[in-house]
């Protein structure tokens, strides 16, 4: 079998117990590796409704194919869950260098259940997985934690793992490894923080095969040569994720304070949040960039600042906010200050908390506290006027320690919301999860896949959010016949994420390279119908997990804010309102759902790989 080790690592804290599992070979083939590959396995071994936090709840850490392969951009893992805020299936993939280590200690994945009596991580070194202790290193931040590890093991190494807030089972609690990269949102670093586990630390050089080395060499010869032209290469080289931030911000998709108003109506520019995105951020305070596996774009950095009350120290690297930070830390509480912006995003990646997460929940609270809801005295004295960055500084501060109010804060808006039982108009989330710093007023084709992909308010799954911007204003709002693009584009990303590819490369790769390289790494085809069918699957995999737990399409949910109920008055979507439910509809109609979210299943029988599905839904008559 190509591209994979064949086989995956079980673990129980609770036994202390290790397995070596070869699952079936049929599932590689229909599932690929990543979110979809982990939903199969998910689906096999971990009970139905079991308690999130209990010793029976799973969480993986699965790359895909390409990680390890060297395939240019195809570096990245997925790490699944259930989810505490929602109840239902959790995927978040993030970059660096962790995904093809998983792969180099020998293994295609490592599935993790039971709950430890004390603090452990896992060490796994080419083949070999043993518990370690992890009492010294639990309350440590990220940083301090890559540190230790570094003075404690000696051995060039690769780790996922969680920080202090997920210790304390904070549902905004992410995954990091290198320092700040995050595989985020819908809190899986509270379920491994409940589980007592730091983290798995990787390292082994252990190999596998591809079924042509060469022809992903030649590929990668090819790709460097054409992404020499290309112009977001250098963009991306020299600014990151901050490149869009500007453009974002005039088209009315990034976030204005809180999503209540257009930036036109706040009486600012442009140029009042141009020191927060490119070129202004990199030029006054990169530092050096760097780049995840595999990968010649080298879009991440790290920056300094020299001086002044933000001053950082260099102990700890600190990462250039991308563009998701710079939305929530900057327009969306009219901070316009990039140092106070670097800071709040530097104090999450410490923390372990998703900066989407906390950006919105920050926004929501300086929201009610603007509008007379919450008061100084509810946030520990804090004033967090709009544009106070030195209110906001200390806000996220309280959130990322889960210090007073921040304890509070750091449930979640929807959870504070419920809390302070106020300001659930100002809500801007999806079945309780903050939304990134994308409009769906400006690109209605983010509605549906925010409150009806498997896992809900994600950017990064799919749908026509990214074919609007190619769309005139008129068919962008032309609600008829959508479901059929709606599917396919879902269906390219599906892939891309299952893969292990960036998402980037689905918009600067050319032709059918992101497929051919899966022929040359696999052995296997990506046809036209292979990637439909693969992508119904791979979603349906996933949504069969939310089936299984009781959850149907009414379960999941947006606020009135995000489809425009009560309409901007001005800016670029002034007087937009969307139709979710229609949206919604035709995307199942192409999919082959009934209109409560379950699959036909003629559809089923389709795509194929789904008979575990089948079975549950469809048993056969007595």
């Amino acid at each position: 079998m190509f591209g994979y080790t064949g086989k995956m690592l079980f673990a129980n804290l609770s036994t202390g117990e290790f397995e070596d599992k070869c699952i079936p070979e049929d599932w590689y083939r229909d599932f690929i590796g990543g979110p979809a590959l982990g939903a199969r396995i998910m689906y096999e071994y971990m009970p139905a409704k079991c308690d999130v936090f209990g010793e029976d709840s799973m969480v993986g850490f699965i790359p895909g194919p390409f990680s390890g392969s060297n395939f240019f951009c195809g570096g990245r893992y997925t790490v699944v869950s259930k989810s505490p805020i929602y109840n239902g299936w959790n995927d978040a993939n993030a970059g660096g260098d962790f995904g093809p280590s998983i792969k180099a200690a020998g293994y295609d994945g490592v599935f993790v259940k039971g709950i430890s009596e004390k603090p452990v991580y896992i060490f796994i070194d080419s083949g070999k997985p043993e518990l370690r202790d992890a009492s010294a290193y639990w309350g440590l931040s990220c940083g301090e934690f890559e540190e230790a590890l570094k003075r404690d093991l000696g051995v060039k190494y690769s780790a996922s793992f969680i920080g202090p807030g997920g210790e304390k089972l904070s549902p905004l609690a992410c995954v990091m490894n290198d320092y700040h990269r995050a595989a985020g949102r819908g809190g899986t670093g509270a379920v491994i923080g409940s589980k007592k586990l730091k983290g798995v630390v990787c390292t082994g050089r252990l190999p596998f095969e591809l079924a042509n080395k060469q022809a992903v060499t030649d590929l990668n010869k090819f790709l460097g040569e054409f992404l020499k032209d290309h112009p977001m290469y250098a963009n991306m080289r020299t600014a990151g994720s901050t490149g869009a931030f500007i453009a974002n911000l005039l088209s009315g998709d990034a976030c204005v304070k809180n999503y209540s108003v257009s930036l036109e109506e706040t009486g600012k520019t442009e140029e009042d949040f141009s020191r927060l995105g490119a070129p202004k951020i990199s030029d006054e305070y990169m530092d050096e960039g760097y780049s995840c596996a595999a990968c010649p774009m080298k879009c991440g950095a790290t920056v300094k600042i020299a001086e002044g009350k933000y001053k950082t120290d260099g102990t700890i690297p600190v990462a250039r906010p991308e563009y998701e930070s710079l939305g929530w830390f900057g327009p969306g509480i009219m901070n316009e200050d990039p140092e106070a912006l670097i800071t709040m995003n530097h104090l999450c990646n410490e923390a372990g908390l998703d900066t989407i997460h906390v950006g919105g929940t920050l926004a929501w609270a300086i929201e009610c506290f603007n509008e007379g809801l919450l008061s100084k005295e509810e946030l520990d004295g804090i004033e967090p006027f709009w544009g106070d960055s030195d209110a906001a500084v200390a806000l996220t501060r309280k959130i990322c320690d889960l210090d007073g109010c921040g304890k509070i804060l750091a449930q979640g808006s929807r959870n504070a919301a419920n809390h302070y039982g106020k300001g659930h108009d100002f809500l801007f989330v999806a079945s309780g999860v903050e939304i990134a710093a994308h409009d769906p007023r400006r690109a209605p084709g983010y509605i549906r896949t925010y409150q009806l992909d498997p896992t809900p308010g994600r950017h990064t799954k799919g749908g026509l959010a990214k074919a609007n911007d190619r769309m005139s204003k008129e068919l962008r709002y032309n609600y008829r016949i959508t479901g059929h693009h709606d599917v396919q584009e879902m269906c390219v990303t599906e892939y891309i994420n299952a893969s292990g590819l960036c998402i980037f490369t689905a918009r600067v790769f050319p032709g059918n390279t992101i497929y051919d390289a899966y022929k040359h790494v696999t052995g296997n085809d990506m046809a036209p119908r292979d990637l439909r069918y693969f992508g119904m699957r791979s979603f349906t995999m996933r949504w069969a997990f939310n089936l299984r737990e009781g959850l149907r399409r009414s379960d999941f949910t947006v606020t009135g804010r995000m489809v425009g109920d009560p309409p901007l008055k001005g800016g670029p979507t002034a007087g937009m309102t969307l139709d979710e439910e229609r949206l919604g509809d035709n995307f199942y109609n192409a999919l082959g759902y009934y209109q409560d979210g379950t699959p036909y299943l003629d559809m089923l029988q389709l795509t194929g790989g789904l008979e575990c599905v089948i079975a549950d839904l469809y048993p056969p008559a007595p």
